[in-house]
């Protein structure tokens, strides 16, 4: 179904993925932020997503924005000016609700729904899907079904790796066919190491590791597998100041706070160390090169 091209003649042209979502919505804070409470926090998505949108603009780079539904709905406009700056829109579903604690029914439900509000607000068709915090695994194939059904092209929802959280350790490591051939699946980027993999393809591991390891991972998906990243981030990531909310577990507060102050930094180095664009246009489209 990919109809990626790739030429000998210029460097491969890698994704640029952003999860609009805001710091109080991420899953691991799932024990402790009740969704019903969410209007009560300090919102800061919109601003954190408008410097990011200044970021892109500068180095020149279009991007991919998995959207949640629910900011869609608090922020039209902020949605609406990532689409007319030319950037893809895509979904994240609704309240980021991890799929293996949904029903397919419900899940149903709610991709239909992300994607219908996200393409009227926008104006483009939504093609695109990434699920809460990569939780599409073995016991959830259905949930490629479902996206098919839905209108959606591809999915980026499984990383490659043993995590407490995700993955699928032997899953292929880059883009493959879904849904009797009707979705691809996109995995965020992986290096095979020493007989495993190690995600090198951004989050809380782009803020782990030292900025090197980054860049000399990426090259070598690059050079040796000749293909392209796939990069994510999320706009509270770039945000060391945002609000701390009370009784979070020691493992949670070191993965969702290691070196927010360095973000911003390593990925303007990023974002001049390699060519960037959209999913749709690299995966869909072919255009895998500058």
């Amino acid at each position: 179904m990919s109809t990626l091209r790739r030429r000998a003649d210029g460097p491969l042209v890698n994704a640029m993925t952003v999860d609009v979502e805001d710091y109080f919505q991420v899953s691991a804070f799932e024990s402790t932020v009740d969704r019903d409470q969410w209007e009560n926090f300090e919102q800061r998505v919109d601003r954190n997503t408008r410097n990011i949108l200044e970021l892109f603009a500068r180095h020149d780079v279009k991007a991919t924005f998995f959207t949640l539904g629910w900011v869609a709905e608090q922020f039209p406009e902020l949605v609406r000016d990532i689409a007319a700056a030319g950037h893809e829109v895509a979904s994240h579903g609704w309240q980021h609700t991890r799929v293996n604690t949904q029903q397919p029914e419900d899940f149903r439900n709610d991709i239909r729904r992300t994607r219908a509000l996200l393409q009227d607000i926008s104006g483009q068709p939504v093609l695109g899907y990434r699920a809460a915090s990569y939780s599409i695994g073995r016991s959830e194939a259905w949930a490629w079904d479902e996206l098919a059904e839905a209108g959606y092209s591809y999915s980026s929802s499984i990383v490659p790796i043993s995590h407490d959280l995700y993955g699928i350790p032997d899953a292929p490591r880059f883009a493959f066919d879904t849904a009797q051939g009707r979705l691809l699946e996109i995995p965020i980027t992986t290096i095979s190491f020493a007989g495993r993999n190690i995600n090198c393809g951004g989050g809380g591991w782009f803020r782990l590791f030292p900025y090197s390891f980054s860049r000399w991972a990426l090259r070598k998906v690059n050079a040796s597998d000749v293909e392209p990243g796939i990069f994510y981030f999320h706009p509270w990531e770039i945000d060391p100041h945002q609000p701390r909310p009370e009784g979070l577990g020691l493992k949670t507060r070191f993965r969702h706070y290691l070196n927010l102050d360095r973000t911003y930094g390593r990925l303007e180095q990023m974002l001049s160390d390699f060519q960037w664009g959209r999913m749709d246009e690299i995966f869909l489209h072919g255009n895998n090169t500058p």
